[in-house]
């Protein structure tokens, strides 16, 4: 059975990463490692320089064990935010309901294998668009993917709430 360049198999097997198809999504591009429909679903996520994902939660845990470039995560404490810098080797843990964020204020891409829920990675999908034939990012592309997080249980934060944590939705690539 194909899935997003991956074949699933039942069995123990090296996953032909080279040849998967890349996926933008607002702004980072998605490669599937494992499809959407495995458990853990495994993407391999990069954020291009300039780029952030607005504040936002799941109760789906994601997991960001970072290979190259530097980004930053936004985390929460009683009501209170921290952008943490992630470097190579650090690995950046999201547990279920936690609000949180990435920007990258770098000049290169950042890349990490991202460790989740077969329900987060089928949204991520959803809002994706084959990367190279994607355009630009447009206010109706941008509702098309609220509705869709929305519709899957997913919290957004309102464009107020993201200029207090310093994203500004109206310069978003």
């Amino acid at each position: 059975m194909q899935n997003h360049g991956t074949q699933e198999r039942l069995i123990a097997h090296l996953v032909n990463w080279q040849g998967l198809e890349h996926f933008e999504a607002l702004g980072p591009v998605l490669e599937f490692l494992t499809g959407t429909q495995i458990s853990p679903c495994i993407i391999r996520g990069t954020i291009p320089p300039g780029v952030f994902v607005p504040l936002h939660s799941h109760a789906d845990p994601e997991t960001f064990v970072h290979i190259s470039g530097e980004f930053e995560g936004l985390s929460e404490t009683d009501g209170h935010f921290e952008w943490i810098r992630i470097r190579p080797g650090d690995v950046f843990h999201v547990p279920p309901n936690a609000r949180h964020a990435f920007r990258n204020r770098f000049s290169e891409s950042a890349i990490s294998i991202i460790v989740t829920t077969p329900k987060l990675g089928s949204l991520l999908r959803a809002i994706s668009l084959p990367a190279g034939n994607t355009g630009a990012i447009t206010p109706e592309r941008v509702r098309q993917a609220l509705t869709t997080a929305e519709s899957f249980g997913y919290w957004n934060a309102t464009p107020e709430e993201n200029a207090r944590v310093g994203l500004n939705l109206l310069a978003a690539p």
